[in-house]
């Protein structure tokens, strides 16, 4: 039997406005599939998006709903979470969106591991906006903002998650929905800030004014730069320049999480019970 994806979207909202063959519906079936596999109730999720092609997941999923300004997902998940610490936070945004006016919040949601889990939709441009140079760009690439071909150095999005502290980091392509399924379950399971790096296709302003024609070309494009954590770990070190290892990339259960120091630490310290406040406590007080 088909999976029904009725019940978790707004239907008065489709079809959606994503280009035919865009991997943004890809990856939000696969959101769908890890919740309703968790059990998770649609009232326990909130899910925040902000500016670009991926700010509409917040318009299709019927979950409680963000969408906000340009680069601030992560900024606005975080007050909730500290206000709900007992729901499921998910941030979705474009490689624009959160790492480059909203590197700043991304970065310090990792630092900080909040209790959250973003979701990246890497298409390597600013595809809303037809075709600006992206923090995650190929050196060389044809943009509308560099039309002799990108100059700019290449983010390595995962990296720069781990080196800012997220403990759970992962990577995976739309290519592969069920292996994108269960790196989401693995991320929202995880106690801690987790960081998905999720390559995607934006085959009509990345694509077909960079030699690929087609949204099929673009997706084997995706597939040529990408291969599994521990194939990548074995090659020589030239030969892993522009590929990308999927997997999970880091996974730390150890380090404290945000919202547990905060109730325990801060809110109990000027409580005068330290170590022993609750989520209870501190509603009470506002």
């Amino acid at each position: 039997m088909a999976f029904n994806y009725d019940k978790y979207l707004r239907l008065e909202k489709m079809p959606t406005l994503w280009c035919w063959g865009c991997g943004d519906g890809v990856i939000l079936k696969a959101f769908i599939r890890a919740v309703d596999k968790l059990g998770i109730s649609r009232d326990d999720v909130c899910v925040v998006s902000g500016i670009g092609c991926s700010g509409r997941f917040s318009s299709y999923i019927d979950f409680n709903t963000v969408h906000t300004t340009h680069g601030r997902t992560v900024a606005f998940a975080t007050g909730v979470k500290l206000m709900h610490p007992d729901k499921y936070v998910v941030c979705v945004a474009g490689d624009g969106d959160g790492l480059a006016i909203g590197g700043n919040h991304t970065i310090h949601g990792c630092r900080r591991n909040i209790d959250m889990t973003l979701i990246l939709i890497n298409n390597f441009i600013y595809g809303l906006t037809n075709s600006q140079t992206s923090p995650t760009t190929p050196q060389g690439m044809w943009t509308v903002s560099q039309k002799s071909g990108n100059i700019d150095p290449t983010f390595n999005a995962t990296d720069l998650a781990i080196a800012s502290g997220a403990s759970f980091v992962a990577r995976e392509s739309m290519l592969d929905p069920k292996k994108l399924e269960k790196v989401i379950v693995k991320a929202l399971q995880h106690r801690g800030f987790s960081f998905l790096d999720v390559l995607s296709n934006c085959h009509i302003n990345l694509g077909r004014k960079n030699q690929m024609q087609s949204a099929m070309a673009n997706l084997e494009w995706i597939d040529s730069i990408t291969l599994p954590k521990k194939k990548w770990d074995a090659l020589p070190d030239d030969e892993k320049l522009n590929k990308f290892p999927t997997g999970v990339l880091k996974e730390d259960t150890e380090v404290r999480e945000y919202c547990d120091m905060y109730y325990d630490d801060v809110i109990g310290f000027h409580q005068g019970k330290r170590g022993k406040i609750t989520q209870d406590d501190f509603k009470k007080k506002i």
